[in-house]
């Protein structure tokens, strides 16, 4: 089965891929398909990945996933929440995850709590009219680390420090990261939904 992936993020159609494997669906980025980045008006994740979903089927006539995920930091009320991807232009630096790193530590010294939340929303139509979009959301709560560690995943991932873990995400084994990540829950979560509902 061939879906669109409603992102052009070769981290997340890298992670997505290996992640539903076992469904043998086959991810095509949006771009690969002629598809522009849908608009992202709404304040909520899972509002941006419906909106994104049903703009990718509309475009290619295939089924569609999209994901809208960002990172939620107690201190600063839940935000940059879904302007997470544009962080750092808020203050000056050019859009990117070095620079969203820089400029949430940056905005975070000196403060006591650095509790934080990385959330995945996947949702996934089966046209662009789909009237019972699947919908799965993954949640994990950590810290936002004081210096970047480790190599591997991308976004927030050198900063969210796992407590179960005593490690970033970006430390952790891309299995293990996979395995415990906001975006792996989502899509175990939507592997359910898939297999019950599509498959």
């Amino acid at each position: 089965m061939k879906i669109v992936l409603a992102s052009n993020n070769p981290g997340k159609l890298a992670e997505l891929q290996a992640m539903l494997a076992p469904l043998n669906v086959t991810l095509i980025r949006q771009s690969e398909l002629g598809v522009s980045e849908a608009e992202e008006p709404f304040r909520t994740f899972v509002e941006n990945a419906l909106a994104k979903a049903r703009h990718a089927a509309l475009g290619t006539g295939l089924p569609a996933l999209a994901d809208d995920a960002g990172l939620c930091v107690d201190a600063f009320g839940g935000l940059p929440g879904v302007d997470t991807a544009f962080y750092a232009t808020q203050f000056g630096y050019e859009k990117g995850d070095d620079n969203n790193v820089r400029a949430l530590l940056e905005q975070m010294a000196g403060l006591a709590n650095r509790r934080a939340a990385l959330v995945s929303t996947l949702v996934a139509v089966r046209s662009a009219d789909d009237p019972e979009p699947l919908i799965a959301v993954g949640r994990v709560s950590g810290e936002i680390a004081r210096v970047p560690a480790g190599n591997n995943g991308f976004g927030f991932d050198p900063v969210m420090f796992i407590p179960q873990f005593g490690k970033t995400f970006a430390e952790l084994p891309v299995e293990v990261k996979n395995a415990n990540s906001h975006r792996g829950m989502a899509a175990r979560q939507m592997m359910d939904l898939m297999r019950e509902r599509w498959l």
